[in-house]
């Protein structure tokens, strides 16, 4: 067995600008991993992400690093301590993965026992903007079931109002991006009762959250940038009745398995996310979704142009993989 990796940048154009809390971005930039045996190859990709740290170039890097153990036979289980969680090993674990679903003949859903996939409701996600600017898209899109709504400002309060008026049978979800502070976590949470949102993501920074364990939550909160493994579920107990795991946090679909688990364990909600990138990076993270309580793999349906062969979308339905594109 002689394995050789591979790995490099794409650019993928986002139609118009995605923006947040902690900036906007007109492309989104990925590092996609091949790993090739005996001429079959398995993909790979991953989204590097400032927030954490991490570069472009010092993602390239961290997993060009491990070219010399994957020649000589790495296994996923080796690489969960032979590297950090995080974007790098994200793309090498889900590339191992599919690798050995191409070389096996065994599709990954079937080694993980999500064996009845079907397609299922993702959220769809409206930029940061002003609240007449995010109404109008909200009423482009009021007739998808579940929309993702970017805040975290000082006040909130007219988006969220503007959203709903402009969609008022949808199901939203707020996230905040940790760009509320506790002076008006209070008012913003109950103009979120009040209209109606199922689920606010990290209001508060990492860190700074323990707030959140002495308020009544009014909405159920779901963690995101305070949870990254398994590891960190159980300090969370107190301030999150949800959490957010995307394979470029946890470090790849090992982890995220496990984190799933964990977290069932423990009682929280789940939600499968992602970072806006394309159909390959979303692929392994549907099979991982199949019984989640809420997804988030809106990624390609924010991009101008997706991979060809990319996943297949029926307006908010996100249909599983086909085994050319990813498992």
């Amino acid at each position: 067995m002689v394995r050789h990796l591979e790995a490099t940048i794409e650019t993928f154009p986002i139609a118009g600008t995605f923006t947040i809390s902690r900036g906007s971005k007109t492309e989104a930039e990925v590092i996609t991993c091949t790993i090739g045996e005996n001429g079959i190859s398995g993909r790979g990709e991953c989204v590097p992400y400032r927030r954490y740290g991490e570069t472009l170039d010092g993602v390239l890097a961290d997993i060009r690093s491990v070219s010399d153990a994957i020649r000589d036979g790495l296994t996923r289980e080796e690489l969960q301590a032979r590297m950090k969680p995080g974007a790098a090993r994200n793309a090498v674990d889900c590339a191992l993965w599919d690798l050995e679903a191409k070389r096996s003949g065994r599709p990954v859903a079937d080694a993980i026992g999500a064996t009845s996939l079907k397609p299922f409701v993702t959220a769809f996600t409206l930029s940061l903007a002003e609240p007449e600017a995010m109404a109008a898209e909200a009423r482009r899109n009021a007739q998808r079931p579940l929309l993702k709504i970017k805040l975290g400002t000082d006040d909130d309060e007219a988006r969220l109002r503007a959203v709903r008026e402009a969609a008022p049978d949808c199901r939203l979800i707020v996230d905040a991006n940790e760009g509320w502070t506790e002076d008006n976590l209070a008012r913003h949470m109950a103009v979120a009762a009040e209209t109606n949102v199922s689920l606010i993501e990290q209001p508060l920074p990492a860190g700074k959250d323990a707030a959140l364990a002495g308020i009544r939550r009014l909405v159920s909160i779901c963690a995101d940038e305070s949870v990254h493994a398994t590891k960190d579920l159980a300090s969370l107990r107190d301030r999150y009745d949800a959490v957010n795991i995307k394979l470029d946090k946890t470090g790849g679909l090992t982890e995220a398995l496990a984190m799933k688990a964990e977290a069932q364990r423990l009682g929280f909600a789940v939600m499968i996310g992602c970072m806006v990138g394309s159909s390959l990076a979303m692929a392994p993270a549907v099979l991982l979704a199949q019984d989640a309580d809420y997804a988030d793999l809106d990624g390609p349906l924010l991009l101008a142009r997706d991979r060809p062969g990319g996943l297949h979308y029926e307006g908010s339905l996100v249909h599983p993989p086909a085994p050319g594109l990813w498992g």
